[in-house]
Protein backbone atom coordinates (compact mmCIF):
# COMPACT_ATOMS: atom_id res chain seq x y z
CA UNK A 1 0.00 0.00 0.00
CA UNK A 2 2.98 2.21 0.85
CA UNK A 3 4.25 1.69 -2.83
CA UNK A 4 1.31 2.66 -4.40
CA UNK A 5 0.80 5.88 -2.29
CA UNK A 6 4.62 7.13 -3.27
CA UNK A 7 3.83 6.41 -7.02
CA UNK A 8 0.64 7.98 -6.27
CA UNK A 9 2.08 11.30 -5.02
CA UNK A 10 5.39 11.14 -7.36
CA UNK A 11 4.85 9.49 -10.57
CA UNK A 12 1.30 10.71 -11.17
CA UNK A 13 2.32 14.81 -10.52
CA UNK A 14 5.14 14.16 -12.93
CA UNK A 15 2.88 12.83 -15.64
CA UNK A 16 0.83 15.79 -14.97
CA UNK A 17 3.14 17.86 -15.50
CA UNK A 18 4.61 16.89 -18.67
CA UNK A 19 0.91 16.39 -20.02
CA UNK A 20 0.40 19.96 -18.99
CA UNK A 21 3.79 21.53 -21.07
CA UNK A 22 3.07 19.35 -23.79
CA UNK A 23 -0.48 20.42 -24.13
CA UNK A 24 0.90 23.98 -23.76
CA UNK A 25 3.19 23.97 -26.52
CA UNK A 26 0.28 22.87 -28.48
CA UNK A 27 -1.93 25.18 -27.54
CA UNK A 28 -0.71 27.43 -25.83
CA UNK A 29 0.12 28.59 -21.81
CA UNK A 30 -2.45 30.88 -21.11
CA UNK A 31 -5.06 28.57 -22.88
CA UNK A 32 -4.09 26.11 -20.80
CA UNK A 33 -4.18 27.43 -17.85
CA UNK A 34 -7.55 29.13 -19.18
CA UNK A 35 -8.63 25.20 -19.67
CA UNK A 36 -7.28 23.94 -15.84
CA UNK A 37 -8.96 26.91 -14.73
CA UNK A 38 -12.19 26.41 -16.94
CA UNK A 39 -12.53 22.51 -16.03
CA UNK A 40 -11.82 22.97 -12.44
CA UNK A 41 -14.93 25.48 -12.16
CA UNK A 42 -17.25 23.05 -14.44
CA UNK A 43 -15.68 20.46 -11.96
CA UNK A 44 -16.86 21.91 -9.02
CA UNK A 45 -20.71 22.67 -10.39
CA UNK A 46 -20.88 19.64 -11.94
CA UNK A 47 -19.62 17.64 -8.23
CA UNK A 48 -21.89 19.74 -6.27
CA UNK A 49 -24.97 19.30 -8.73
CA UNK A 50 -24.51 15.58 -8.82
CA UNK A 51 -23.91 15.45 -5.17
CA UNK A 52 -27.49 17.28 -4.64
CA UNK A 53 -29.08 14.62 -6.36
CA UNK A 54 -27.62 12.19 -4.81
CA UNK A 55 -28.74 13.39 -1.42
CA UNK A 56 -32.14 13.76 -2.49
CA UNK A 57 -32.05 9.82 -3.05
CA UNK A 58 -30.62 8.96 -0.17
CA UNK A 59 -33.01 10.49 1.94
CA UNK A 60 -35.93 9.11 0.04
CA UNK A 61 -34.73 5.70 0.43
CA UNK A 62 -34.48 6.24 3.94
CA UNK A 63 -37.60 7.53 3.70
CA UNK A 64 -38.89 4.43 2.43
CA UNK A 65 -37.03 2.46 5.56
CA UNK A 66 -34.00 1.35 3.21
CA UNK A 67 -30.34 2.05 3.47
CA UNK A 68 -29.31 4.38 1.36
CA UNK A 69 -25.87 1.81 0.63
CA UNK A 70 -26.00 2.82 -2.77
CA UNK A 71 -26.51 6.77 -2.18
CA UNK A 72 -23.60 6.75 0.28
CA UNK A 73 -21.25 5.29 -2.58
CA UNK A 74 -21.84 7.42 -4.87
CA UNK A 75 -21.43 10.25 -2.63
CA UNK A 76 -17.87 8.69 -1.51
CA UNK A 77 -17.49 8.77 -5.81
CA UNK A 78 -18.70 12.17 -6.26
CA UNK A 79 -16.36 13.44 -3.50
CA UNK A 80 -13.60 11.77 -4.94
CA UNK A 81 -14.51 13.14 -8.45
CA UNK A 82 -14.54 16.25 -7.36
CA UNK A 83 -11.25 16.20 -5.64
CA UNK A 84 -9.47 14.91 -8.63
CA UNK A 85 -11.28 17.99 -10.99
CA UNK A 86 -10.06 20.68 -8.62
CA UNK A 87 -6.29 19.19 -8.87
CA UNK A 88 -4.90 20.53 -12.06
CA UNK A 89 -4.05 18.24 -14.51
CA UNK A 90 -5.23 16.41 -17.61
CA UNK A 91 -5.52 13.01 -16.03
CA UNK A 92 -6.96 13.44 -13.05
CA UNK A 93 -9.60 15.77 -14.91
CA UNK A 94 -10.56 13.05 -17.35
CA UNK A 95 -10.93 10.59 -14.44
CA UNK A 96 -12.77 12.92 -12.46
CA UNK A 97 -15.43 13.86 -15.12
CA UNK A 98 -15.48 9.84 -15.66
CA UNK A 99 -16.69 9.43 -12.11
CA UNK A 100 -18.60 11.89 -12.59
CA UNK A 101 -20.98 10.61 -15.23
CA UNK A 102 -23.38 8.12 -13.95
CA UNK A 103 -23.23 5.74 -16.38
CA UNK A 104 -19.68 5.22 -15.69
CA UNK A 105 -19.47 5.95 -12.35
CA UNK A 106 -21.70 2.78 -12.29
CA UNK A 107 -19.11 0.93 -13.69
CA UNK A 108 -16.71 2.17 -11.15
CA UNK A 109 -19.01 1.24 -8.59
CA UNK A 110 -18.98 -2.35 -9.15
CA UNK A 111 -15.62 -2.49 -9.44
CA UNK A 112 -15.13 -1.06 -5.61
CA UNK A 113 -18.00 -3.70 -4.54
CA UNK A 114 -16.07 -6.17 -6.05
CA UNK A 115 -12.82 -5.09 -4.43
CA UNK A 116 -14.81 -4.65 -1.35
CA UNK A 117 -16.07 -8.24 -1.59
CA UNK A 118 -13.27 -9.97 -2.45
CA UNK A 119 -11.50 -8.16 0.78
CA UNK A 120 -14.25 -9.49 2.89
CA UNK A 121 -14.08 -12.75 1.53
CA UNK A 122 -9.99 -12.81 1.86
CA UNK A 123 -10.84 -11.49 5.68
CA UNK A 124 -8.90 -8.66 4.95
CA UNK A 125 -11.72 -6.84 5.96
CA UNK A 126 -14.56 -7.91 9.15
CA UNK A 127 -17.69 -6.98 8.93
CA UNK A 128 -19.39 -6.54 11.99
CA UNK A 129 -23.28 -5.75 12.96
CA UNK A 130 -24.29 -3.81 15.71
CA UNK A 131 -24.63 -6.67 18.39
CA UNK A 132 -21.18 -7.73 17.14
CA UNK A 133 -18.61 -7.02 19.91
CA UNK A 134 -15.54 -6.59 18.98
CA UNK A 135 -11.56 -6.07 20.96
CA UNK A 136 -13.21 -2.88 22.71
CA UNK A 137 -16.59 -3.93 23.81
CA UNK A 138 -19.64 -3.09 21.41
CA UNK A 139 -18.10 -0.47 19.22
Amino acid sequence: MFFKLVLLFTILPLVELYLLIEVGRVIGGATTIGLVLFTGILGAFLARLEGFRTLLRAQETLRSGMVPAEELLDGVLIFVAGAMLITPGILTDGTGFLILFPPTRRRFKIWLRRRFDRAVAEGRWVVRGPDDRGPFGPF
